[in-house]
C-alpha cells in the first residue's frame, strides 16, 4: 500500500471527536483575509465556471454543515446569481460568493477561494456533487493526524458508486504513473476533486503556486511535500456525474504545465 495512504478510522482523531465543520456556528460578515477568523472551523471551496445548472443540486445535498462555502465565479453564466438568490433562503448554511469578469482557470478559482478562506481547515470540491458533503467532512476529520487529507478513489475502502468509462480510467492511471516518475509522489490518486488542509499549510506554499489549471492538484502536493507538510489519503465514495469539463485539450496544457512547473520553466 502507498506509504501516503491511510484508512479513514478512529486512529485519526480520539475516541469521540466529530468533524468541528458539523458543530453548529453562527452567520459572520463577509471580510475575506488570509488570516483565521475565531468561530469559522473550517472554508470550503467550490470553483464554479459556468455551473449554473449544477450549483443549485449541489447546495440542496448539503445539510450540517458549519464552516463557510466559498463559491468562486469566474464564467459568463448566471451562477453567481443562482448562489446569490440561494444564499438568501438557506439561513443554515454561510455561502459567500466571490465573482470575476474574467476566466481564472479550475486551479486560480480555488486559489483566490483559499486566499478568502477564514478558518483554520481549508479544503475545495467539486461543483459536480461527485463528493458528497459527507465525505468532505469525514477529509477534515482526518486533518487531526495530518497537515491535509486528500480523497482517492484508487485505495482499498473506496467506493465508486458510478464509474468513469474505460477510457477514462486508463488515461487516469496512465497520469498517475506519470505524476509518480515526475514529481515522487506516491499518491493513488491526485486529481480527485475533494482535498482539506490545515489553513497554515496552504498559507506556507500558496504564495509559490503558478498552476492556474486542472494542473494545480498536483502542484499544490509537490510543494506541500518538499516543504515537509504531511498529507494523507483516504479512501472514499464518489460517483462519475458523466459531465466531465476536463477535455483532451485540457490534458495536454496540463502535462505541458507540469513540465514547466517541475522543470522551472514556469
Amino acid at each position: 500500500m502507498c506509504p501516503y495512504t491511510v484508512r479513514f478510522n478512529t486512529d485519526y482523531a480520539p475516541a469521540g471527536l466529530k468533524c468541528p465543520c458539523s458543530l453548529a456556528l453562527r452567520t459572520r460578515a463577509d471580510l475575506p483575509t488570509m488570516t483565521s477568523t475565531p468561530g469559522i472551523p473550517c472554508s470550503l471551496v467550490i470553483p464554479a465556471y459556468n455551473e449554473e445548472h449544477r450549483i443549485a443540486p449541489l447546495f440542496g445535498t448539503i445539510t450540517g454543515f458549519s464552516g463557510e462555502l466559498i463559491v468562486v465565479c469566474d464564467g459568463t453564466d448566471r451562477t453567481a446569481e443562482v448562489v446569490e438568490g440561494i444564499a438568501l433562503h438557506r439561513p443554515d448554511l454561510t455561502i459567500r460568493c466571490l465573482r470575476f469578469d474574467h476566466r481564472l482557470g479550475k486551479g486560480g478559482g480555488v486559489i483566490e477561494g483559499l486566499k478568502a478562506a477564514r478558518a483554520p481547515l481549508v479544503g475545495f470540491f467539486d461543483a459536480d456533487g461527485s463528493t458528497g458533503i459527507g465525505e468532505i467532512l469525514r477529509l477534515f476529520s482526518a486533518t487531526a493526524a495530518a497537515d491535509g487529507a486528500i480523497g482517492s478513489r484508487w485505495v482499498d475502502g473506496s467506493k465508486l458508486t458510478v464509474r468513469q468509462g474505460l477510457l477514462r480510467r486508463l488515461e487516469s492511471r496512465g497520469f498517475n504513473l506519470l505524476i509518480r516518475v515526475l514529481f515522487g509522489l506516491s499518491y493513488n490518486d491526485t486529481q480527485c476533486g475533494a482535498k482539506v488542509f490545515k489553513k497554515n499549510a496552504i498559507d506556507a506554499v500558496l504564495p509559490a503556486m503558478v498552476s492556474r489549471g486542472f494542473e494545480f492538484d498536483v502542484e499544490l502536493l509537490w510543494r506541500l511535500k518538499n516543504a515537509g507538510y504531511s498529507v494523507i489519503e483516504v479512501p472514499i465514495e464518489w460517483q462519475n456525474k458523466g459531465d466531465s469539463r476536463v477535455e483532451k485539450r485540457d490534458m495536454i496544457r496540463m502535462l505541458w504545465g507540469l513540465l514547466k512547473v517541475r522543470f522551472g520553466r514556469a
